[in-house]
């Protein structure tokens, strides 16, 4: 099996969960999803509950945003190496016109990345709600057409990769900033 073969039936798996021309509760909750996923929704989000929470949640908000913020940056890198076209669509053009690329999915590597965060930082039922939610996000990714399954199978495989790396390091990190300007993250 070479890698055209693996791509076209990535393509027809892809197709075969596609619900973005069916109108319907399935799409609707599949857009509801796909978009929970953003991340305007959960910098904006983020930024909120650091100025308003206590130092707990505000090391869980500071960890996820640079998590999130480094993540980004290398999903682009990937999408700008590998330029794997998104599905064709009316769906989502939103994505398809500022982001062309599909591989890996963005929306995926950050909704995993947040749930291992929460799993790590956050209280065990916010862990649990998140990872009940970032599979969701990743499928209804797929399910409005915006990408592949492969897309989605290598963004979480990013994240969760991410995730477990920024875990190990953040406290040092943020230790020497907090040292360097004597401003506190949490």
């Amino acid at each position: 099996m070479n890698l055209r073969s693996i791509l076209e039936l990535d393509a027809q798996l892809s197709n075969q969960m596609r619900v973005a021309e069916k109108p319907g509760a399935l799409r609707t909750s599949a857009a509801f999803f796909a978009h929970s996923g953003d991340s305007w929704f959960w910098g904006l989000a983020l930024i909120i509950l650091w100025f308003f929470s206590d130092p707990s949640w505000r090391e869980w908000a500071v960890v996820e945003f640079a998590g999130i913020g480094l993540l980004a940056v290398l999903v682009l890198a990937i999408k700008f190496l590998v330029r794997r076209r998104r599905p064709e669509g009316e769906w989502g053009s939103i994505y398809r016109n500022t982001d062309p690329h599909s591989f890996p999915s963005g929306h995926a590597a950050r909704a995993f990345l947040i749930a291992v965060v929460a799993s790590a930082l956050g209280p065990a039922w916010l862990g649990i709600l998140l990872w009940i939610w970032a599979p969701l996000v990743a499928l209804a990714r797929v399910s409005m057409g915006v990408h592949y399954v492969s897309d989605v199978v290598a963004g979480a495989f990013l994240g969760i990769v991410v995730a477990i790396i920024g875990l190990q390091i953040y406290e040092p990190v943020f230790g020497w900033f907090t040292a360097l300007t004597g401003f506190p993250l949490w």
